[in-house]
């Protein structure tokens, strides 16, 4: 299917590797010039000139930490203008309830919630005047469905899809559409440090705890960051006009709900 943004301009950030790049790829091939962004430079180096020779759109990289004010500053000087925007973020460390200081919430909120309206309402004024634009935020199946040992997460994404949901309807008739993507377990470095965290508090293997936890999936597998990827473009293609303020988990089946 030719999604219709060829020539398009993207900024996602935390595109150096797993789902974030799963994105970048997938908008590369369908022709948008891409402006990716990590902390740390070898990897996206190494990505951004894979996606280059691979597809062969124009790719910006820049270095920094997206949850900075200098580094904000500068990835929005180089998206200045982009037609997409996909926000991403690592998540915040697992724990339990009782685990977290105001800090560790103040450090999520930053990171997954903070973060991503920053970029949007920075962005979102020049989608508007032209009359089109996309935004995918990555967040979690942990907001339909908390995780416990996933707090700081669920409490810093639920934030975020608030905003969204009021956000989306009031840009819409401009022609940009917000959505969120909410991914579940997917084979990417988050994945082994949750299974490696496993392994050790039960003293099995972390394939022993994949195992496990696949069997807890109906598609009884780990997702990819190509498939996930591809909905992402689908999202910001040309025929995702009417979807608006939509939470589309990716999850294999996970979330056990009706709604």
């Amino acid at each position: 299917m030719d999604l219709g943004i060829k020539g398009k301009k993207a900024f996602v950030s935390a595109s150096s590797k797993g789902l974030g790049l799963g994105c970048a790829r997938a908008l590369a091939e369908a022709g948008v010039d891409l402006v990716m962004n990590a902390r740390g430079s070898d990897a996206l180096e190494a990505a951004a000139a894979d996606i280059r020779s691979e597809f062969g759109v124009n790719v910006e990289t820049i270095a920094c930490d997206v949850t900075t004010d200098a580094g904000q500053q500068a990835v929005l000087k180089a998206a200045d203008g982009v037609d997409i925007l996909v926000t991403n973020a690592g998540g915040p460390p697992p724990g339990m309830w009782h685990d977290w200081e105001r800090e560790d919430f103040i450090k999520a909120l930053d990171a997954n919630m903070l973060t991503p309206i920053t970029l949007m309402k920075a962005l979102l004024p020049g989608m508007m005047d032209r009359g089109w634009g996309r935004v995918v935020n990555i967040t979690s199946q942990s907001v339909k469905a908390p995780l416990a040992v996933l707090g700081l997460s669920n409490a810093a994404r639920a934030g975020l899809t608030g905003y969204v949901a009021g956000t989306s309807r009031q840009v819409a008739g401009k022609g940009v559409t917000i959505n969120n993507l909410l991914p579940g377990i997917h084979a990417t470095d988050r994945a082994k440090s949750l299974d490696g965290g496993v392994s050790e508090k039960q003293g099995i293997t972390v394939e022993e705890a994949k195992t496990a936890r696949c069997a807890t999936i109906p598609a009884g597998r780990y997702g990819t960051a190509d498939e996930f990827g591809a909905a992402c473009a689908f999202l910001c293609s040309q025929h995702a006009g009417f979807i608006v303020g939509q939470n589309i988990l990716l999850d294999g089946g996970g979330v056990n709900a009706t709604l």
